[in-house]
């Protein structure tokens, strides 16, 4: 048989495979009425404040770019800075859907 002929009938038998699969991504924020109560640092806080209010991070990422950026991690969130304030702060995903609860 006719190679060309071949390997076009493979790649159109194979294509619908490839198409069945489909991801349904939620945001986190969306996932539950729980992660709704979780309390995370407002815009424009200081880092200051943020450790006063919560605590020390479990890590802390230095600063890159310009403006800097750094950003602090804790068990349900992260926060990321521009200079000394808080720029935005999201939950973290979970394999349950749901935000890390401790």
């Amino acid at each position: 048989m006719n190679k060309p002929l071949i390997l076009l009938f493979s790649a159109l038998i194979s294509l619908p495979l490839a198409t069945i699969a489909e991801q349904v991504i939620i945001p986190v924020g969306q996932q539950s009425a729980q992660n709704q109560a979780i309390e995370k640092p407002d815009r424009g806080i200081s880092k200051d404040r943020v450790r006063a209010k919560f605590g020390e991070p479990l890590s802390m990422k230095p600063a890159v770019g310009e403006p800097p950026i750094s950003s602090w991690e804790y068990p349900e969130f992260q926060v990321y800075f521009e200079y000394e304030h808080v720029l935005h702060s999201v939950l973290k995903r979970t394999e349950s859907g749901n935000a890390a609860t401790e």
